[in-house]
């Protein structure tokens, strides 16, 4: 069957709302991917304002990240406790007043005080948005669905490098970094809308009781009433366990999804993702380019970043998380190779310039194939029922302070070491990824929350090689 058969065939057998519910629960990523992208653009006239030794520059696009560390060890709980729903309408409300905050920040302080209150609200939607998603959508679509978050993240990340463009001080006369960062409260507003279009999660609700409730989203999201023998398997499910806690992450049984999690989660920021969207711009002035034409490049990053997302949610349901992550991660370390190499030829300035552009293409392109979405999709869905939220915040906790780590440490490596070491080290990264995913990483393709939960407690999710049953409720 075809990749476009097979849309069209899920399109036939699902409810239209299951798609609507997934695209406004995604609208979390577009808060996230514009906070990353934005930044990238206003260091550039940041400077103009206040003066900014490169330290300095790192506190300024790291501190974010210390609020998403907040927002991701505080949201998952959060999440278990009042819902998936409500916590996405707090994120959008928080990102929304910070946005003004750092627009209208007189101090250098005063600016790094609010992107760490805006972090939180990142944090928050980094977790709350695949939650959702994957709790919600039915198995043999789960996949690309999941997905919609990460295409969101790179359309807000897009959304942000034209941003940068629109308010460049060439063209407005104006220092405009304070209306690059005040226009994020507009994704903001857009995602509080949202959500009084946007259910429970089913299974949140079934856990706390609230059947009649459950059955009411889940009807209206298979578009079926028939809907009462899932319902009773969430419940068997949900009955087993007593109520989680942190120390459950911890259990014998849970302890191979920890590692996979947590593992994904920081291989994810040393891979040198976000060495590239905080930077992008900041790397090709400094081989050459012009502010504006630093900013174009940029936004040629950032396109790709959604093309080639659009490809893998046609693709994660076909050919599964695991071969989407080796084929990535094997890209991206051929291409941080040829990117470290391409700052050892100084006498080809021109060459150099588009050697380096290129590569940084191509490596955002395995990137989006890969670890930018599938990390998020795989830490929603190998968690058990009642520690998920808190789960997946831990992860998300591990993937913030990697890349706090990472954006704090970028320029003071490429100082030390030069640009092309700094990025043949990522490769390093990147080529240890590979040998991690392909010895730890299970394949959750076409199989229920509630069959991947059954692998963990009878010890079967412990590597690639297990040869598993195909879910029933998944096939065509």
């Amino acid at each position: 069957m075809g990749i476009a058969d097979r849309l069209v065939n899920a399109e036939r057998e699902h409810s239209s709302f299951v798609y609507v519910m997934a695209g406004i629960a995604a609208l979390n990523g577009l808060l996230f991917g514009f906070d990353v992208g934005v930044i990238s653009g206003a260091l550039l006239y940041i400077d103009q304002t206040f003066t900014l030794s490169p330290f300095l520059e790192g506190v300024v696009t790291s501190s974010v990240l210390v609020g998403a560390m907040i927002g991701a060890a505080t949201g998952g709980t959060l999440a278990d406790r009042f819902g998936r729903r409500r916590l996405t309408l707090a994120g959008a409300i928080v990102f929304f007043v910070g946005s003004f905050g750092m627009a209208l920040s007189p101090t250098i302080e005063w600016l790094i005080a609010w992107r760490v209150i805006e972090g939180v609200a990142v944090g928050v939607a980094s977790i709350v948005g695949p939650l959702l998603i994957s709790e919600t959508a039915p198995s043999d679509i789960r996949g690309a669905l999941g997905f919609l978050q990460q295409l969101m993240i790179t359309i807000g990340i897009l959304l942000a490098y034209v941003v940068n463009y629109a308010f460049a001080p060439e063209f407005l006369g104006i220092v405009g970094w304070r209306w690059m960062l005040w226009f994020g409260a507009v994704p903001a507003a857009i995602l509080a809308a949202g959500t009084y279009f946007l259910p429970e999660s089913p299974r949140w609700l079934i856990e706390n009781d609230r059947i009649d409730e459950a059955r009411a989203v889940l009807s209206r999201v298979r578009g079926t009433d028939d809907i009462d023998e899932e319902i009773e398997h969430i419940r068997d499910v949900s009955e087993t366990e007593a109520e989680g806690d942190l120390s459950d992450l911890l259990e014998p049984w849970v302890r191979p999804a920890l590692i996979v999690g947590v593992g994904l989660a920081v291989i994810q920021q040393v891979s040198g993702i976000n060495t590239i969207i905080y930077y992008a711009p900041t790397i090709l002035s400094n081989i050459g380019f012009g502010d504006i034409a630093s900013i174009v490049g940029t936004v040629g990053v950032g396109t790709v970043n959604v093309l080639l997302t659009v490809v893998a949610i046609l693709l994660v349901d076909r050919v599964g998380r695991r071969p989407l992550l080796l084929v990535g991660t094997g890209g991206m370390t051929v291409m941080l190779g040829i990117l470290g190499l391409g700052f050892f030829l100084p006498g080809l300035s021109g060459v150099v310039g588009y050697v380096t552009l290129g590569s940084m293409i191509g490596y955002v392109g395995f990137y989006a194939i890969s670890l930018g979405p599938v990390f998020w999709l795989l830490i929603s869905e190998i968690y058990p029922l009642r520690i998920r939220g808190t789960a997946e915040g831990v992860a998300s906790v591990f993937n913030w302070g990697a890349n706090f780590l990472v954006a704090l440490t970028f320029l003071p490596l490429i100082n030390r070491l030069g640009e092309g070491p700094s990025f043949w080290l990522l490769g390093g990264f990147c080529l240890l990824a590979f040998v991690f995913i392909y010895s730890r990483v299970p394949e959750t393709m076409g199989r229920s929350l509630e069959d991947i939960e059954a692998d963990l407690r009878e010890n079967a999710m412990v590597g690639p090689d297990q040869e598993r049953s195909p879910d029933p409720a998944s096939n065509d």
